[in-house]
């Protein structure tokens, strides 16, 4: 890889900046200053220190976002703050989210720019857990919550797969309860509540997969996953496909 290539996506600077700090001596490989900006590099073995600083080179970039009420999930929005907005200090890399929350759904969201690890956690067929936390209003017996459990018909072309239902607490008028669910349909969870004659009046994803949200990330927060958390989401691509 060029070296100029390198510092720009490793965000030290916009091409043409990394240019002038190479051609300043700014720039070292393996311990030797480099003034040519189309100096060749090995991005996964030389050492590149800039400034004093080493560089090391990441393909790709994992983010955990405690997504908040107000903000969508796109890449960019003409009217609204987006969730890379929120990680406006990560800008550049390509980064996008892996699905989708609704604008007034908060949690667990996963920032990357691995579009494999994303089409994988995406796919129907690999059937991946994703846990709400739910409250609603109506109400809603233990027939409703096998209605859930079951497989609910909201309208599509064929009922949702089964759901997990925790039910937390519940008194005349408020239910809380964890929902799981394998699938990403259009305002799934909202839409399964409401036919069962409920009303979801707040929605907070708490897991996908392995991965939990972390309790200490105050919302609108991000902070990079571990390499524990990244091994452990990888391990889907070598999942069998579910029958």
């Amino acid at each position: 890889m060029r070296l100029d290539k390198f510092l720009s996506e490793m965000e030290i600077g916009t091409r043409s900046q990394v240019k002038e700090y190479i051609k300043k001596g700014l720039v070292e490989v393996n311990n030797i200053i480099i003034k040519k900006s189309d100096y060749k590099i090995d991005e996964n073995n030389d050492s590149i220190i800039f400034n004093g600083k080493s560089i090391s080179y990441q393909k790709y970039k994992y983010y955990m976002l405690n997504k908040p009420a107000g903000v969508v999930s796109a890449t960019k929005d003409n009217f609204d703050k987006t969730v890379l907005d929120l990680l406006s200090n990560e800008s550049g890399k390509n980064l996008f989210p892996v699905g989708r929350l609704d604008k007034d759904t908060e949690g667990l969201l996963i920032i990357t720019n691995d579009g494999d690890l994303s089409h994988n956690l995406l796919s129907p067929k690999k059937h991946i857990d994703k846990t709400y936390y739910v409250e609603c209003s109506g109400h809603i017996d233990a027939h409703k919550i096998d209605i859930l459990e079951t497989g609910v018909d909201i309208g599509d072309d064929k009922p949702t797969k089964p759901a997990k239902v925790n039910l937390l607490s519940s008194n005349d008028t408020k239910y809380l309860m964890y929902l799981t669910i394998t699938e990403g349909r259009f305002h799934q969870v909202k839409r399964m509540v409401e036919a069962i004659d409920g009303h979801v009046t707040y929605l907070k994803r708490i897991s996908m997969g392995t991965l939990k949200l972390d309790d200490s990330l105050p919302k609108g927060s991000y902070r990079e996953l571990t390499s524990e958390e990244i091994s452990m989401l990888k391990k889907i691509r070598r999942q069998k496909f579910c029958q």
